[in-house]
């Protein structure tokens, strides 16, 4: 076999994507890891993580990932700052290509991610971490006591919402038209709270803060008459949920559901695929939690690691 010939590659760097790594190097598999464009993953752009076990005084996002790297690395993994744009899931070995490069593998563990749904805001990709945020309960306890906005009308967003206010002292819901889109057991949940309260037709167009500074208020736009106006706020939460990172396998044979994640069967990371494993946020639309992601990545690498040994 060739030197571009792996026993598992593994695309995305996350806690599930390191956490296969350590795995299967430890097995003593022949490992390519495949990072992307964000190592590290959403922990990247997330400041202090308190629920991570092992770290009694928390940890930063980004010194949490370049932990997990560094001892995926200890094991010999190779290690790409790569991206995938092309499988080919047709014949075996599998085909992965790496824009011009193409490499073999006999396993595939998928670790791509699902990537929060943005405004699109500049203010907010400079404001993230610093009162910005898209995970209430990742960092829902730096918000004790303070009044705080979350953008949304769906499910996701009441979810968010509902739970921010076990810290805040008030929720305001931002929602672009005059009633929500959520079912109507969540509206309900929502309204019933005390803690919660509505800017009805209303878009959120910058944040208003500085890194430094913490956020300070969003503006707002009046999506009837135009108008816009400051609305004080300590931290503005995005609830227009999650999105997986999973285009590149559309029409490539793997299952997805209706919402693009990877389906695969209960109490396992098996696709419909043999030799395609999935793990982490990209097929994992509930917890969507550091601590699941990296369980997740061990039940791959081990599912990788007894398809070898059965296929051997």
């Amino acid at each position: 076999m060739s030197d571009k010939h792996y026993d598992v590659i593994i695309m995305g760097a996350g806690p599930a994507g390191y956490t296969a790594a350590i795995y299967a190097c430890r097995a003593d598999l022949k490992t390519l890891v495949l990072e992307g464009m964000q190592p590290g993953g959403q922990l990247t752009i997330t400041t202090d993580v308190e629920n991570f076990p092992g770290f009694p005084e928390g940890v930063m996002g980004p010194e949490l990932m370049d932990k997990m790297k560094k001892q995926s690395e200890r094991f010999v993994a190779d290690m790409k700052f790569a991206i995938v744009t092309d499988v080919d899931f047709s014949e075996h070995p599998y085909k992965i290509t790496v824009d011009k490069d193409i490499y073999t593998a006999d396993t595939f563990i998928i670790a791509s991610g699902a990537s929060a749904r943005l405004l699109g805001l500049k203010s907010e990709k400079e404001m993230m971490g610093h009162g910005v945020s898209a995970c209430a309960t990742c960092d829902g306890f730096f918000f004790r006591n303070k009044e705080i906005v979350v953008i949304g009308g769906g499910d996701s967003a009441i979810e968010e919402a509902d739970y921010l206010t076990k810290f805040a002292s008030k929720v305001t819901m931002v929602h672009r038209r005059n009633e929500l889109r959520a079912s109507k057991i969540m509206q309900e949940r929502a309204f019933k709270n005390k803690k919660i309260e509505f800017q009805w037709n209303k878009t959120v167009e910058d944040i208003l803060g500085t890194p430094e500074s913490g956020v300070q208020g969003v503006l707002l736009k009046d999506t009837k008459t135009g108008e816009l106006s400051e609305f004080r706020t300590e931290g503005v939460f995005l609830g227009i949920g999650h999105e997986p990172n999973t285009k590149i396998f559309k029409e490539k044979g793997l299952k997805l559901d209706d919402h693009g994640y990877v389906i695969t069967e209960s109490g396992n990371s098996k696709t419909n695929i043999s030799g395609v494993f999935a793990c982490g946020d990209v097929q994992d639309d509930i917890y969507q939690q550091a601590i699941t992601a990296a369980g997740s990545g061990c039940m791959a690498a081990l599912d990788a690691e007894k398809f070898l040994i059965e296929n051997k």
